[in-house]
């Protein structure tokens, strides 16, 4: 079956109805930082492992094979993009994720490299 050439104006009506949809240059900048922070193997370790519960600074430390104070910074960078939110119990501070949003994405990209790799 032949597709219909488009002429230049159905080209361009097409691709402003496309463009009429892009976020502004500062969300784009947002959504660009959210996912640099996933960029980092160790900050989506931490990421999973929150996301089975909640967490204290020594135990993720255990979990991920690092120094309590290099799970802190990472922490904050995660809290800094509302990833990750903490609870005070006392002298304890108690890390998990910030909200369902976060379990989704996980979740959703998690499932996306799984396909067809038997993951």
């Amino acid at each position: 079956m032949d597709a219909k050439p488009r002429s230049k104006q159905d080209s361009e009506a097409g691709t402003a109805r496309i463009e009429a949809g892009l976020p502004d240059e500062q969300t784009i900048g947002w959504l660009s930082d959210f996912f640099g922070v996933f960029a980092d193997n160790t900050r989506l370790r931490m990421l999973y492992f929150l996301s089975r519960g909640e967490l204290r600074v020594a135990e993720l430390a255990g979990l991920v094979g690092l120094q309590q104070s290099a799970v802190s910074h990472q922490l904050k960078i995660l809290r800094l993009h509302r990833l990750v939110k903490s609870r005070r119990e006392g002298t304890t501070i108690h890390y998990s994720l910030d909200d369902e949003h976060v379990q989704q994405v996980l979740a959703i990209a998690l499932s996306h490299v799984s396909e067809g790799r038997g993951g």
